[in-house]
């Protein structure tokens, strides 16, 4: 519903449910969005809600008749110094979980993974999804099963001859800033992953998330 506030609540809800809330979402809904009206989401189910007088609670009412418009895909990634941004547009095109990938050219390490939650529940709220994607702890990449996978191949850029992908695949991987190493691009072919050619022009990580998530979700 056009410009009702959308607010994820991280437990389950039911119709008649009373759901305290703390006081900068108060505020938000009371002094920024005015209204006394919203609706809560968790778990792909959204339910119409308003705020109680004193501004404490949540009254949860009805269901609506939204249909979550989350997919599900999962991105394969490494960590980038712009994941908040990545992570964003996933999130809007209606990726489902996130699994970061420690590969050889990783260069952000040290990620505040509390922050990034919090971005993908905004990114949800946004876009109309009535659920938050998983984010798994990192992996080493060599802990991968490359398998049933397809993954963003700079190497089509360069001449590298076109495979098709089979209908069904669900996960992609996209590499860190400075692409995927050669040891790497040998596990996928060993694996017989699935290169997916992004165009003939290298694009930043962020961006090559989205166009790669749109090329499996077709």
């Amino acid at each position: 519903m056009k410009n009702i506030p959308r607010i994820f609540i991280d437990k389950e809800i039911n119709q008649g449910q009373i759901v305290p809330i703390d006081k900068a979402l108060s505020h938000y809904l009371t002094n920024v969005m005015r209204t006394k009206n919203c609706l809560c989401f968790n778990s792909g189910i959204e339910f119409h809600a308003m705020l109680t007088q004193d501004g404490r609670n949540l009254i949860i009412g009805e269901k609506t008749n939204h249909t979550d418009p989350s997919g599900d895909i999962t991105l394969f990634f490494a960590p980038i110094k712009k994941l908040d941004d990545m992570l964003n547009m996933a999130t809007q095109m209606g990726v489902a979980c996130f699994q970061p990938v420690i590969t050889e050219r990783t260069v952000a390490h040290h990620v505040n993974w509390e922050r990034m939650q919090k971005i993908v529940i905004e990114a949800s709220e946004q876009s109309n999804r009535n659920s938050i994607p998983k984010i798994y702890p990192p992996v080493k990449f060599s802990e991968l099963d490359l398998k049933n996978i397809c993954f963003a191949d700079e190497r089509f850029a360069y001449g590298k001859e076109h495979t098709d992908i089979p209908s069904g695949i669900k996960s992609v991987f996209i590499g860190p800033e400075g692409g995927f190493s050669d040891a790497e691009f040998a596990a996928f072919d060993r694996a017989s992953s699935y290169g997916i050619s992004l165009g003939k022009t290298i694009l930043r990580a962020e961006v090559a998330a989205v166009v790669a998530i749109g090329k499996i979700t077709k």
